[in-house]
């Protein structure tokens, strides 16, 4: 077994090996750009080297480097997370020819699963399930529908060099076929200047199901069943969760025989995942393979007990795999949740600075030690007071649940995504509690399109409907009562006007352009019960009992016999009067007021926020690349005017409507803070 090993990687990931490769007695190396100098898995690794800038290909993508760190500190061996080199088949060359072990398949695995068109040809020699089509020039339409029947219906008649829509067809039938040929092909001569037509299987409500597997240097290869990643936004995964609730044990097994068999034909060593598109029928279909570790792997490791990362290094290490395919157990459920630095309320832009609160829900599983069930655990490669840079990816860390079923699961994941504190940046939690709560995903019911389905137009807070709206207006009305009674109990008030705690408050829930509504509230302690009230809002009654003290924005506690998790802090908004209360996704800004305060406050004018319509404010932090406009210039509405770069995309700024440019604010390389302003219109 080897003594050392180096990660070739950074954040959440390379913590990820650290805690396994400790567990065995491991020695690891960090490797680190310039941004990640103060990063967490430079802190918790044995020995750390600095191998660049902060820009990956000036760090993490440099193979020279990285094989000199590990011949440096003596590692015997490389383990490449995901991301940056782990399928790069060279590097994995590399390493062997400089005779460090590499933490992963072997080089000609890699190149055979790389390359699109030979890994589907190496699929169809193992007889795995490839999707039926006809790539060859199409004669006519009569032709082409002797090939849609061959194929059988129904089938995708696409244009070769299509794009935007164009070209496309679906045919359910001969008619259909023929039709939809030539229409394509007309459209495809006038848009493309290319006519060429191709006929594929049209797969219905399509999902995105994959198998996990693992291979030995002895030819021995098991799967470790499937993961259900149907859940994406922009072809990211968002929610991945093992088992799916969609497939049969007969094509479980089916599929996972198919992903074996891939495996076996490209003698693959370590863990690797075969990726499948599944219809409406349970038809199957090859997409690709991964030649490395998942982000989504604490799935797997759930509910089989296992922990890849330490099998990977068991293998290549020479060691043989420790259990047969009879012995691969499915426990329980299991849910994972990306965490990304990202704004959903502003269409999922970038959040890039310092974490000012990081708190995660209390963990109860944990990722070197697999035997522990039924709880919640987080990977992540960030800490309180750490900065997420604009150099990366966005994930900030990964929240994985472990329920008894499905249920379960979900029950726990809604629970831990509530005590999950973030601040200093946005994040996308209230959108996975969105999700979570949908009752197409609870019933199962979703495939690959389900968020452009259901969320085409963006995320907004009204997509988060609470299902005890009253709740969080009694929670309010708790929390500062027992605010009150703390600051009642202070020595030293002034006779006379000492703070009393009082029963009767109004409630006003903060809404757009002074849009307040108000909730007569009634508060009473129970005498017998500590830290426990009764509270009334609109008629109905609640119970609320907890712990909670002044400043702790996680609130645990019970209401009306249920436990529940919740967020509370004064002053986190717009008004630094108000109390911010957060819940399964749902967020209300609240100002808890005397009968008397409740009808002075509604006597105040309203202050409308200042017209930013002049400026164009950059809606994130990252580095303004590129100023498309000069001062004096007309521009129209949807005209380019800057483009941002932040964690590895750029983001283009258009103009929302016609105008003339006045002033650049922002230079070209500058850094830029959210809302900065970059230019203003006269």
């Amino acid at each position: 077994m080897f003594t050392k090993i180096l990660i070739a990687n950074r954040g959440e990931i390379a913590c990820r090996v650290i805690a396994t490769a400790r567990k065995m007695g491991i020695k690891t190396v960090a490797v680190y750009s310039d941004a990640d100098k103060e990063a967490r898995h430079v802190k918790l690794a044995d020995e750390a080297v600095h191998i660049g800038a902060a820009p990956s290909r000036e760090s993490y993508l440099l193979a020279d480097k990285i094989i000199a760190a590990a011949k440096q500190t003596g590692a015997q061996a490389i383990h490449p997370g995901y991301g940056f080199l782990s399928e790069n088949e060279a590097f994995a060359q590399r390493c062997e020819d400089e005779g460090i072990a590499f933490i992963g398949p072997k080089a000609h695995s890699i190149a055979a699963m790389g390359d699109k068109i030979a890994s589907k040809k190496l699929a169809n020699e193992a007889k795995v399930n490839t999707i039926p089509g006809y790539n060859d020039a199409i004669a006519g339409p009569e032709q082409a529908v002797e090939i849609a029947k061959g194929i059988g219906y129904p089938v995708m008649i696409k244009a070769s060099a299509g794009g935007g829509g164009k070209g496309l067809r679906v045919a359910y039938n001969d008619k259909e076929a023929f039709e939809g040929f030539a229409s394509c092909q007309n459209e495809a001569r006038n848009s493309f200047g290319d006519d060429r037509i191709f006929i594929e299987k049209f797969v219905q409500e399509p999902r995105h199901i994959e198998i996990q597997v693992l291979g030995d240097s002895h030819g021995n290869v098991i799967y470790l069943n499937e993961r259900e990643c149907s859940i994406q936004r922009r072809h990211q995964k968002v929610i991945e969760e093992a088992p799916s609730p969609f497939i049969s044990d007969a094509t479980r097994k089916a599929m996972g025989e198919q992903a074996v068999a891939l495996a076996k034909a490209v003698k693959y060593q370590s863990a690797g995942t075969v990726e499948f598109v599944v219809g409406k029928d349970q038809d199957f279909y090859f997409l690709e393979m991964n030649t490395r570790l998942q982000v989504e792997h604490p799935v797997t490791e759930c509910i089989t007990g296992l922990d890849l990362v330490e099998l990977m290094i068991r293998v290549a290490a020479g060691e043989k795999l420790p259990l047969s395919q009879a012995d691969v157990k499915r426990d329980g459920w299991a849910i994972e949740c990306r965490i990304n630095a990202e704004d959903p309320f502003r269409n999922f832009l970038p959040s890039t600075g310092r974490l000012v609160r990081f708190q995660a829900p209390e963990q109860t599983m944990f990722q070197s030690d697999t035997s522990k069930k039924l709880g919640v655990r987080v990977d992540t490669g960030v800490y309180e007071g750490g900065e997420i840079p604009m150099y990366y990816d966005s994930m900030i860390a990964k929240l994985i649940v472990h329920g008894t079923d499905r249920n379960d699961a979900i029950a726990k994941m809604r629970a831990a995504l509530n005590g999950f504190v973030i601040r200093g940046i946005s994040s996308n939690i209230p959108f996975q509690a969105a999700l979570l709560a949908h009752p197409k995903f609870v019933s199962g019911q979703f495939n690959t399109g389900f968020i452009a389905e259901h969320y085409g137009k963006g995320f907004a807070a009204e997509d988060v409907p609470h299902d005890d709206p009253l709740f969080l207006v009694a929670l309010a009305a708790f929390m500062n009562r027992r605010y009150r009674a703390r600051a009642s109990g202070i020595s030293g008030q002034l006779a006379g006007h000492e703070v009393k705690v009082g029963e009767q408050f109004v409630v006003v829930a903060l809404g757009a352009e002074g849009q307040n509504q108000h909730y007569d509230v009634t508060v009473s302690d129970f005498e017998d019960k500590s830290g426990s009230s009764a509270v009334t809002v609109s008629g109905k009654s609640y119970q609320i009992s907890s712990t909670a003290t002044l400043g702790q924005i996680r609130v645990q506690g019970a209401c009306n016999g249920q436990g529940f998790t919740a967020q509370v802090e004064r002053g986190a908004g717009k008004n630094p009067l108000a109390l911010r209360i957060a819940h399964n996704g749902t967020q209300i800004e609240a100002m808890v007021l005397s009968p008397l305060g409740a009808r002075l406050h509604q006597l105040m004018p309203y202050k409308a926020p200042p017209d930013l319509s002049k400026f164009l404010l950059s809606p994130m932090p990252g580095l303004l690349v590129d100023v498309a406009v000069q001062p004096g210039q007309k521009v129209q509405a949807g005209e380019k005017l800057a483009v941002i770069e932040a964690m590895k995309m750029e983001n283009i700024l258009f103009a929302a409507q016609d105008g003339v440019v006045g002033k650049i604010v922002a230079s070209k390389g500058e850094s830029l803070a959210v809302d900065q302003v970059i230019l203003e219109f006269q």
